[in-house]
């Protein structure tokens, strides 16, 4: 087999856990690259005679490490304006209560992006994506949920495929209809809700803009009734669902999503035992944010010890968004989930990589250094891949080899 590209002196994290050692390392490794796949990794020692420099381009590493590229499974990176006014009222004393009521929250980013074009969220969103990418990022779930109308969603949509598409980077576009309740739906939740499922839902659906569906299933988002007639829906697509749960008080949401097979709820500060034991029996990763839990001053931790326990995949994402979250910076979060949540530094690790993809289903595709898998590849100028947990406010990124499949 002659490779494409061939890696050497180089120390690999391949995030194929091995026993007590969860990183999956492998010093003095090589990684042979063939049709954007990755098509032998293992000790350089081991790459056989027959294999050893079959290859037309060759690629000395330095005695740097690798790892899978970055997977940030929860971001919200399409939309228009800021929030930072909000920030600093919020500051200055003013409750959200009080600030919603002004017409700031979450619709004033609504009022933002519908009055922006395409081009002008394609070109913000741009931005944001490459800052991530920078960082190693190689995919992005994206969602939808500022528009709250069939046109505004459907912009936000096509956003999201034409940066995939144009960028070459993995994208999972999620529809967020109901993220919030839109104005012009004030004091009729049931009513948007049927709008989303009789209406918007299917018609996005069926112009091939919509990868997954989530939903915001709390105290001041929408009941567990309504999420389950969103996720009927979806099922009847044969769409994968998702769900913001437990942020900020139990709805039991976790376990609705369980039952519905969700790929992942997230956030889960309030989650209990109850539904850690139906997201482990259902195969529900949980996705925590710990960028939120900052930003919101939050002191309710979500359930580790019981995530643990009942072996629940953890995962970490950015969250980006302009009401709670805005940060573009993956490996930040790393170090935040590892001194706010307590997570080990292999723990945190996995959670943007092979349990990122669990949460997107990815897992064959991406996620990890193994064969067959995509060769979506970061370079780090590190001595130990502790230290992507260890530091914060630097990027050690030495070079992301983002090549991959289309699929």
């Amino acid at each position: 087999m002659m490779f494409d590209k061939l890696w050497v002196n180089i120390h690999a994290a391949t995030m194929v856990a091995k026993g007590t050692d969860g990183f999956g390392i492998i010093k003095n490794a090589a990684i042979g690259i063939k049709d954007k796949k990755i098509a032998w990794i293992g000790a350089a020692t081991e790459l056989p005679d027959t294999l050893n420099n079959l290859s037309s381009d060759v690629h000395d590493g330095g005695g740097k490490w690798v790892t899978p590229a970055l997977i940030d499974c929860h971001t919200h990176l399409i939309y228009a304006g800021d929030r930072a006014a909000e920030f600093e009222q919020r500051l200055q004393g003013i409750s959200y209560a009080e600030i919603v009521r002004a017409g700031g929250g979450i619709l004033s980013t609504v009022r933002a992006t519908r009055a922006a074009t395409e081009q002008e969220l394609y070109n913000i969103a741009l931005s944001r994506v490459k800052r991530l990418a920078g960082e190693g990022v190689a995919t992005f779930e994206i969602k939808s949920g500022y528009g709250l109308d069939v046109e505004t969603e459907r912009k936000m949509l096509r956003v999201a495929t034409q940066l995939r598409d144009n960028l070459g980077l993995r994208i999972q576009r999620t529809f967020l209809g109901a993220h919030a309740l839109p104005p012009e739906y004030a004091g009729r939740a049931d009513d948007y809700i049927d709008f989303i499922c009789n209406d918007m839902l299917p018609a996005l659906h069926k112009e091939k803009l919509i990868d997954a569906v989530d939903g915001f299933c709390d105290d001041i988002g929408f009941s567990r009734a309504q999420m389950e007639k969103l996720f009927r829906t979806a099922q009847a697509l044969k769409l994968p669902v998702k769900l913001h749960a437990e942020q900020l008080s139990n709805q039991h949401g976790a376990e609705l999503a369980a039952q519905y097979g969700a790929l992942s709820a997230d956030h889960i500060e309030y989650l209990d035992e109850a539904g850690v034991k139906a997201m482990a029996a259902a195969g529900t990763t949980a996705v925590l944010l710990p960028g939120a839990f900052y930003f919101l001053r939050e002191k309710q931790l979500p359930p580790i010890e019981l995530l643990r326990q009942y072996k629940v995949p953890i995962a970490i994402a950015t969250d980006h968004n302009p009401g709670t979250s805005p940060t573009l910076s993956l490996l930040l979060m790393l170090n935040m989930a590892c001194t706010l949540f307590r997570l080990t530094p292999e723990e945190a690790l996995a959670g943007v990589t092979r349990h990122a993809a669990l949460a997107l289903g990815y897992q064959d595709i991406c996620g990890t250094l193994a064969c067959g898998k995509a060769a979506d590849i970061a370079l780090w100028d590190i001595s130990n891949p502790r230290e992507l947990c260890y530091y914060f406010g630097s990027n050690p990124i030495a070079e992301p080899i983002l090549l991959r499949d289309s699929a």
